[in-house]
């Protein structure tokens, strides 16, 4: 068995937050859960081509705010907002809440691991072969400023008998490192020969440097 860790929830003390921010009793937990789970599959499903980066729920009373990371946020949003009122009462209906949704633009979606992952998802769908892809992401991605990045694609690659692993990798991607700015994105290929899951690991920053300032006596 491998052991593996997600390099989001390994950094969550230290460079991460929670992507629910809530507090709830033992009586509501249960239904808020239930609630931001349903929620992001329904963006995830309804908004699937246009790039979901990230899904932020916040909770302050009664009140529910859904912030969405997208490079393309006008197809959200939409003329004059209709189509985000839109998407506002549908998931006002799916869980009885009064949900408020922002939208954040991402201004160099080649530096976010999950944008990278879904790239090279719909690129294997559409046939293209995962080499030709892989190795464009990773060319993207250095030549826009990041320290290093790596992508891993599994399964039955080009349809054949036995699925395998391949993998690109070009920089530095310090994984055991917590104060390294490890992004991590994970998306999976809908092929005729079966799923191929894509994982992406990105560094975007240099390693911070931490001192103390000593006090003087």
């Amino acid at each position: 068995m491998g052991q593996k860790v997600n390099p989001v929830v390994f950094r969550l003390p230290v460079r991460r937050d929670w992507r629910s921010r809530w507090f709830a009793d033992s009586k509501n937990f249960s239904k808020f859960l239930l609630d931001d789970y349903k929620i992001r599959r329904f963006i995830k499903t309804k908004l699937k081509y246009v790039s979901i980066a990230r899904i932020d729920i916040e909770r302050s009373g009664d009140k529910v705010r859904v912030k969405l990371a997208t490079p393309r946020p006008g197809v959200i949003i939409g003329v004059k907002g209709k189509e985000l009122d839109k998407l506002t009462d549908e998931l006002k209906a799916l869980t009885h809440s009064d949900i408020i949704v922002d939208v954040q633009e991402i201004k160099r979606p080649d530096l976010v691991a999950q944008l990278v992952a879904e790239n090279v998802a719909m690129q294997i769908e559409r046939r293209i072969a995962f080499r030709r892809a892989l190795k464009k992401v990773v060319q993207s991605a250095m030549s826009f400023g990041a320290k290093g990045i790596r992508v891993r694609c599994s399964g039955r690659l080009g349809g054949a008998e036995i699925a395998r692993t391949e993998e690109q990798k070009e920089g530095c991607v310090p994984l055991h490192t917590l104060r390294a700015n490890i992004d991590y994105g994970f998306a999976e290929a809908n092929t005729s020969a079966g799923k191929i899951g894509i994982k992406c690991w990105l560094f975007n920053q240099k390693e911070e440097v931490f001192s103390r300032k000593k006090s003087d006596k």
